[in-house]
């Protein structure tokens, strides 16, 4: 896709827990767009009053998390009549609420973890170990591994203060898998192999708190059979289809050592920062970081249209 010249908007930053790594997209973002001839704009987005710069063509929407993920950004940009990046307003909503999601999932007969939602503060029903969410934060905010009693205490108070609804899962051992969807196109799979604990914020972000520690080595393609990569693809394909997804996506999968692939989680805005695996991915698969901002682009034109008959 030509961008030469065309007016876009990266709207970035958000108010929500996942900031500081959105400013980190878009500003990826911006020198990729940059290089390929746009007119590129930065809009630090701080809340829904955010003003555009006059000839916008279209928003690239870099905001991971609340007001980013979660369709609200998406619905005032649509009232604005001002094209955008990722899917709409209604598949935005379903992707980012974990327990939609799951909903969905089971509807669509994908494999993921047994699951339960409890009110905040309750105790689940399923027994040790599972994995409390708050089912509307991303980067593994408001996420705990509960392996025994002594931690179930802290893991309910802390998730309360994100939602009134909890989603637990079981906890299942496992290779963590992440696969990136391009419109129909499935990359190739990346395994992440955390350097400690599991794939935290820490983890996944090394570069906004050096002194933490956290790392994570990324394998990609993942050493796996050719069968079962084409079984996990196919399955991550299904995933993003259940959910309605036509845009751009990244699906989070769990290897067992022994039993079937499972899904956790779908991100419609994953993050494109220095430490993303999206773009890791899509350069195993011969795309380079601009050519992957100019399909995202591309691809969310012809989903609009779809969307506008």
């Amino acid at each position: 896709m030509n961008l030469e010249g065309k007016h876009i908007a990266v709207l970035k930053g958000g108010s929500g827990s996942e900031r500081d790594v959105s400013l980190a997209t878009g500003a990826g973002v911006e020198n990729a767009l940059r290089s390929l001839g746009a007119e590129v704009t930065g809009v630090d987005v701080r809340g829904p009053d955010f003003e555009l710069p006059a000839g916008t063509e279209i928003a690239f929407l870099a905001i991971h998390g609340t007001f980013g993920e979660d369709g609200q950004v998406q619905e005032i940009l649509e009232e604005r009549g001002v094209a955008y990046t990722g899917d709409g307003v209604a598949e935005s909503r379903i992707a980012f609420d974990k327990i939609e999601s799951k909903k969905k999932f089971d509807e669509h007969f994908v494999t993921t973890p047994e699951w339960e939602i409890i009110s905040a503060g309750h105790r689940p029903s399923m027994s040790l170990p599972f994995v409390i969410k708050a089912p509307r934060e991303g980067s593994t905010v408001g996420v705990y591994i509960v392996k025994d009693e002594a931690e179930l205490e802290r893991a309910l108070t802390d998730g309360s203060r994100y939602d009134e609804r909890l989603l637990v899962e079981k906890f299942i051992p496992a290779r963590e898998l992440t696969i990136g969807v391009l419109g129909e196109h499935v990359l190739p799979i990346l395994e992440i192999i955390p350097k400690g604990g599991f794939y935290d914020f820490a983890n996944k972000y090394p570069f906004l708190n050096p002194s933490a520690g956290g790392a994570a080595q990324h394998i990609c393609p993942a050493p796996i059979p050719q069968k079962q990569t084409r079984e996990i693809q196919d399955l991550a394909l299904r995933a993003y289809r259940s959910l309605g997804l036509k845009v751009y996506a990244r699906v989070d999968i769990l290897l067992p050592e022994a039993g079937a692939s499972t899904v956790l989680e779908i991100n419609t805005i994953p993050g494109m920062t220095e430490a993303s695996l999206l773009p890791e991915a899509a350069a195993a698969a011969g795309i380079s970081y601009p050519q992957l901002c100019a399909r995202i682009i591309e691809l969310s034109a012809a989903a609009r249209r779809s969307r506008c008959g």
